[in-house]
């Protein structure tokens, strides 16, 4: 019976949830009794497929928040309430639609997964009496409602179960005793590094110098990195720049920058704490990232044109904003971006992820957090 596979599935779930992301299996929240699940199936007027029971018999749904159990779709754990809110604002919004038709959404379709920032989410098909009772499918706001999940919650949570057991083999990384799923990464084109630097006078494009080592940096660069950005916000601006030097040589060698002796020379003499050159469009390592730039826009290779302009920033910008990019891009090479990350930074302790009011009582002034201080000292009064 599939609901066996459910309970088999949420076992092998729980456990390694339990092991290597403690953080994010404590957001599933305990079992669901059976009186709730009764009166939401009389609510809604659908009869629960016997594996939405049994799912919600082990979890009743997860938790809000960053920290939250999703699936690989992103999509959170409904539980009861969940399901009744999500499942009655889809029915709400169908209004005036014919559903039947339009495929958009159909009055026996429950939501168990919301991707919460927008209506998007997974589904289950509670139409008794058909042979997609108990199926899985997905709902997108610009296109609705399609099938091909899985024929079951059992075998959907079967797969989930599989992904985290095959770990970074399925994009699934671990880091602060939380859960992330990452998107499989790229193969990268191969370059040689032994073309001549080219002259002066050759027609390329120029890099953006517009940067300074005192420019700002808003806070908007560092809350999508939550916890590490609240860490690099308040270390010491030493532990910054230091950080941010060897985030720009891992990118120099993950995209083979390294390999030219003008980019290497001068990371070396960053690391080596000499000055660095002049930013000029005509000096050797403007002129190597320029050729670069060329050779980039030449084979449409969009990364590694973002690599060049980030050697730019980190040699010649604020080292705020070019630990902060190169940890960015760094996330299309390597899966253990965050990790290495905070090994750069030193190892400190983590802060908890922040929040608004985090960000409003920083008082940094390399980073703008201006509109948040705003909100805080009006929050304060």
């Amino acid at each position: 019976m599939t609901s066996d596979l459910v309970q088999a599935s949420w076992t092998r779930i729980d456990a390694w949830l339990r092991e290597h992301a403690p953080r994010t299996f404590a957001t599933l929240r305990p079992p669901t009794g059976t009186e709730e699940i009764v009166a939401a199936q009389q609510e809604l007027g659908v009869t629960f497929p016997p594996d939405l029971v049994t799912s919600l018999l082990r979890h009743n749904g997860a938790l809000e928040g960053p920290e939250a159990f999703r699936f690989s779709s992103g999509d959170r754990l409904l539980g009861v309430s969940g399901i009744l809110g999500d499942t009655g604002f889809m029915r709400g919004i169908d209004q005036g639609l014919d559903g039947e038709a339009e495929g958009y959404w159909l009055h026996g379709y429950v939501k168990f997964g919301s991707y919460d920032v927008t209506s998007d989410g997974l589904l289950v098909d509670c139409r008794t009496g058909r042979d997609s009772f108990g199926a899985i499918g997905r709902f997108f706001d610009e296109t609705g409602t399609s099938f091909g999940e899985a024929d079951s919650l059992g075998e959907y949570l079967a797969e989930e179960a599989d992904r985290l057991e095959r770990g970074q083999d399925a994009g699934i990384v671990t880091f602060n005793g939380r859960l992330f799923r990452e998107a499989p990464l790229p193969a990268r084109p191969k370059y040689s590094a032994d073309e001549p630097l080219l002259a002066p006078d050759e027609q390329l494009p120029e890099l953006d110098l517009s940067f300074s080592p005192t420019d700002l940096l808003h806070v908007s660069y560092l809350d999508g990195h939550e916890e590490l950005g609240a860490l690099i916000a308040t270390l010491p601006y030493e532990r910054v720049v230091e950080a941010a030097r060897k985030q720009l040589r891992r990118l120099a060698v993950e995209t083979g920058l390294n390999h030219y002796p003008e980019v290497k020379a001068a990371l070396d003499a960053w690391e080596r704490g000499a000055a660095s050159p002049q930013p000029d469009q005509t000096g050797p390592l403007a002129l190597r990232l320029r050729a670069v730039l060329a050779q980039a826009d030449s084979g449409r290779d969009r990364t590694r044109r973002w690599a060049a302009e980030q050697i730019a920033l980190g040699i010649w910008g604020s080292p705020y904003r070019s630990v902060c990019e190169s940890a960015n891009m760094r996330s299309h090479f390597t899966l253990d971006w965050r990790a290495e990350l905070h090994a750069d930074l030193g190892d400190p302790p983590l802060p908890p992820i922040p929040d608004d009011r985090f960000w409003g009582a920083l008082r940094n002034p390399a980073i703008d957090s201006s509109w948040y201080a705003a909100q805080y000292t009006q929050d304060q009064n």
